[in-house]
């Protein structure tokens, strides 16, 4: 079903080490609006989405997986060179003392992922219509993220990422069109 290549689908690089940023950019690896959720989210509607559209959950939840894999990158990178004494300045004492280095799937706040960030009504037009606001949501964060770092490269890839989610919201209100459109038209049996 799907090809891997063994790189990003974007370039993640990073000016120095700063795990200050790197918990803000968690907020993306594991929150509400981050990309597991969207990634997990958009493959599970596909099951009750009409088969017009169903390529489109599958690309775009499948790319969401490719953007979790950079927001990774990136917060590794910003921490792999960090002390426990710069973990703990930076607001991740708590995650250093569970987790050491390693990702952990959280939000920015520190609260565990969870399955409720997941909506699924089973209706194709409100499915789409929840996916379009959390692409929304995404790229208000990404924004966010951009204008609190000072970091050149970090934000090259931030900017990356924010355009992909205006271009997922924009194929999710071509879907809903097609949708109503079909649902408007007469069938002849």
């Amino acid at each position: 079903m799907w090809v891997y290549e063994k790189k990003l689908q974007y370039p993640v690089r990073v000016s120095n080490c700063n795990p200050r940023l790197a918990k803000y950019l968690i907020e993306q690896y594991g929150g509400a609006d981050g990309e597991l959720a969207a990634a997990l989210r958009y493959l599970n509607q596909r099951y009750t989405i009409p088969d017009k559209v169903i390529g489109l959950l599958t690309d775009i939840g499948t790319e969401e997986f490719a953007h979790l894999e950079m927001i990774a990158t990136m917060v590794y990178k910003l921490t792999k060179d960090a002390t426990p004494q710069q973990m703990v300045a930076a607001g991740l004492g708590e995650h250093y003392a569970n987790h050491d280095g390693a990702l952990f799937y959280q939000n920015a706040a520190g609260d565990p992922w969870t399955a409720t960030y997941i909506q699924a009504k089973g209706d194709p037009i409100a499915d789409l219509y929840e996916d379009i606001a959390a692409e929304e949501k995404a790229r208000a964060t990404y924004q966010w993220l951009i204008d609190i770092s000072d970091d050149p490269d970090i934000n090259d890839s931030l900017r990356f990422l924010r355009e992909r989610e205006i271009v997922h919201s924009m194929r999710f209100r071509e879907a809903v069109e097609i949708l109503k459109e079909d649902k408007g038209k007469k069938k002849i049996f």
